[in-house]
């Protein structure tokens, strides 16, 4: 397999014991050089990436902040580059950091809307006509947000993007592109991959991809998560939706044998375990099939986690 970076995401979470299981997990048994670990925490993050690395992991850190204004994101991420350039110092060349992601739709001002659960709709059914003001202030918003990161971190930086976003990588180091494949036009998302890596002059790296475990969700990928009612207490599947793990790992595999057919440097799964998706038996209930984990959480112990089908596809194709 050409993949450079064979990576699934990750957040870590306060319990420092699990972090490590986890990321033994990922580096053991999925086989991955990397992970990325995604944190508003700053302190729990760059705690997480210093044991992925003492585990033999590379690591992407990429800040999150929701729905704050882009003075707040701008010094979240001061922080974080601060802290990331000196475990840098003592891991050279495996720690790169990430301005962020998508912040046409985590940061308010470039779609309508107070909140980021709004915004997606927005971003879903009326994209077309924010298109021309997401690309000027995403600009304005990159530009300090480069500035800002090179200040204080020496290393290769690069950047989540949307894959509706139009950004300038020229100051980056690499091309970051969360890439899922949705519709029923494989050959389209190929051609957009290919033209991708021809046109870059970087490399290139899939930020995120994937989907959930229900019939279908091949084909809703980004919006695998939409089959749940959220207004419903508590939440529950939407009617006519069947768990079908063999949908996620097929999907997956697609994309990551795609990937290396086409001279990707790396990628990444979305993601390792999503705890507010919690299995469950009763089928209305279980929201790990709308979750895009490759383990399934248990409803009654967050902690405790199974492999799903999408788990061992990844690990095969990774060990390669």
């Amino acid at each position: 397999m050409s993949l450079q970076i064979r990576g699934i995401s990750y957040v870590p979470g306060d319990n420092e014991t699990v972090v490590r299981r986890d990321l033994r997990a990922i580096a053991e048994e999925l086989h991955c050089t990397t992970a990325m670990l995604i944190g508003t925490d700053t302190p729990n993050q760059i705690a997480a990436a210093e044991c992925a690395l003492e585990l033999g992991l590379d690591v992407y850190i990429r800040p999150y902040l929701e729905d704050r204004p882009h003075s707040e994101v701008l010094a979240h991420l001061e922080t974080t580059a601060i802290a990331a350039e000196e475990l840098r110092v003592r891991y050279p060349d495996r720690v790169t950091l990430l301005l962020g992601s998508e912040f046409s739709l985590t940061s308010p001002g470039m779609l309508p809307g107070p909140r980021i659960f709004l915004r997606v709709q927005v971003l879903v059914r009326w994209r077309r006509f924010f298109d021309r003001r997401i690309t000027r202030k995403l600009k304005v918003l990159l530009s300090a947000a480069l500035a800002t990161a090179r200040r204080s971190f020496h290393g290769p930086i690069t950047y989540a993007a949307g894959y509706w976003e139009q950004v300038d990588w020229s100051g980056f180091d690499l091309v970051g592109v969360n890439l899922y494949r949705f519709g029923n036009d494989p050959g389209g998302y190929e051609e957009r991959l290919s033209r991708l890596v021809q046109e870059s002059g970087k490399p290139v790296v899939i930020t995120e991809f994937g989907c959930g475990a229900f019939a279908g969700a091949d084909r809703r990928g980004p919006g695998s998560f939409l089959i749940v009612n959220w207004f419903a207490t508590p939440p529950r599947i939407k009617e006519g939706y069947v768990r079908d793990e063999g949908t996620q790992a097929a999907y997956l595999a697609d994309l990551i044998t795609l990937y290396a057919e086409h001279d990707v440097h790396g990628c990444f799964v979305y993601t390792f375990s999503m705890t507010d998706f919690p299995h469950q038996t009763d089928p209305q209930l279980d929201l790990d099939m709308a979750g895009f984990g490759v383990v399934r959480i248990s409803a009654e112990d967050p902690t405790y986690w199974e492999p799903k089908k999408a788990f061992r596809e990844v690990a095969s194709l990774y060990a390669r």
